[in-house]
């Protein structure tokens, strides 16, 4: 066996020295080319141990961001579950080749809410829409599925008498992947209940509507007051300048009592005014007494049989009651209510009379044989300057400020009438 020697020689130079470096090989070989091949293996091996580490080196970074993505992703979608939530919405998307909607995430309010089934399509999903709606909604949601519009938001009412569902929803949806030929192949879209909302403006519109109403008639109210003032009193100064070129007693006693009258009218209509004025005010104050029923209708009977050729008579439950109220309004409730009747009751008769109840509340009404109230008219006639009959004398606030009374004395206040055969008012007023 030979001995080889191979030597290796690195020189490093250095500033002022210089420095040989030896490096001896020694191995026993047969023959030269093995001892090239091993030197070549040892060569590859050291290569491919390089190779290695670079590659795992570079797979585990690759793992390393693949993890930290994943967490991303992980909290991403936490954090897009928790919005979907806090804003209760439901995440659905449009299947183009199956034609249906399929619901991924769905946090909206309530039980009853609609989700189409697999195999159920587009214009199935229609059918659940309230009719007044269908139109827009599938005119809008053709135009997003024909590429048309790249965007679509839509309110209307699901409303399926059969599933016993019905709300408002509000959707929106946009086009997020298409074909090669621009065509919308995938589109996504959020739908949410809104019934609070349709709530609060079904009320703005109401309250809107009763505002201009309200002002409407506070302005023909006013136009007309000068009128209802005016004509009392010009027979009150017409008649009272005739008082004194007036030579026989008849005359004057007759002249005497037309001014009497119109002071009642226009006392009357003065009082309506202040009761209205301390209601819009907020005067709430009560003060309670005794106070005889029999002998407050019988003192409205007295005041007003005298100005009406129609008979007004008592029918009462008791000889004699007694209740605990606030006299004053108690009065003014009845007042309106008989001063009301007398002005559309031209024939036939006017009744007056309470029933007991029970122990807590008494049942006072008011009956005539007038013209009667339709039905579409029976609630707004109790707003303040509704009149339905303009010809009629009055300020359209006596039942106004009645039924503000009878609320304030904790009772309630309602009618029954028919047109033709005359109304009933009556009041359930609490005995203490």
């Amino acid at each position: 066996m030979n001995l080889s020697c191979v030597s290796i020689y690195f020189r490093t130079f250095a500033p002022n020295m210089s420095v040989m470096t030896s490096l001896l090989l020694y191995t026993h070989t047969v023959s030269t080319w093995v001892f090239a091949l091993q030197w070549g293996v040892g060569v590859l091996a050291l290569i491919f141990l390089i190779v290695s580490i670079f590659i795992q080196r570079r797979a585990g970074k690759r793992l390393k961001d693949e993890l930290v993505e994943l967490d991303k992703v992980r909290r991403g979608n936490v954090a897009y579950d928790f919005i979907l939530k806090a804003m209760k919405i439901a995440v659905w998307r449009y299947d183009f080749e199956t034609q249906s909607f399929v619901f991924e995430k769905d946090y909206r309010d309530g039980r009853n809410n609609y989700v189409p089934s697999a195999n159920e399509n587009f214009h199935d999903t229609l059918a659940i829409i309230a009719p007044s709606d269908v139109e827009h909604v599938n005119s809008a949601f053709s135009d997003i599925c024909e590429g048309r519009t790249d965007f679509y938001h839509q309110e209307y009412q699901v409303l399926d008498k059969t599933l016993g569902i019905s709300y408002w929803e509000e959707s929106y949806a946009t086009i997020v992947d298409r074909s090669s030929d621009g065509k919308p192949t995938k589109i996504v879209g959020t739908s949410k209940r809104i019934d609070e909302r349709k709530e609060l403006e079904a009320s703005l519109v109401t309250a809107r509507n009763k505002a201009e109403e309200s002002d409407r008639l506070k302005t023909a109210f006013l136009a007309n007051m000068g009128h209802e003032i005016r004509t009392p009193l010009n027979a009150i100064v017409g008649f009272a300048d005739l008082l004194p070129v007036v030579q026989g007693e008849e005359e004057r006693n007759q002249l005497i009592t037309e001014i009497q009258k119109n002071n009642s009218k226009l006392l009357r209509i003065i009082d309506g005014l202040v009761s209205m004025s301390k209601i819009e005010a907020g005067a709430k104050s009560l003060l309670k007494a005794h106070v005889d029923l029999n002998q407050l209708l019988q003192q409205m009977v007295d005041t007003y049989q005298p100005t009406t050729n129609v008979p007004i008579s008592i029918q009462c439950a008791m000889e004699r009651l007694q209740v605990e109220s606030d006299r004053d309004k108690l009065f003014e409730i009845v007042d309106n209510l008989v001063q009301n009747a007398v002005k559309f009751t031209t024939e036939g008769s006017i009744r007056i009379g309470y029933d007991l109840m029970d122990d807590n509340f008494v049942h006072i009404w008011v009956s005539d044989t007038g013209r009667g109230i339709a039905a579409a008219d029976q609630e707004r006639i109790f707003d303040r300057f509704v009149k339905l009959d303009e010809y009629i004398p009055g300020t359209g606030l006596g039942l106004s400020v009645a039924k503000s009374h009878v609320q304030n004395l904790g009772g309630e206040m309602g009618l029954e009438s028919e047109v033709g055969k005359g109304s009933t008012f009556w009041v359930n007023i609490p005995l203490a």
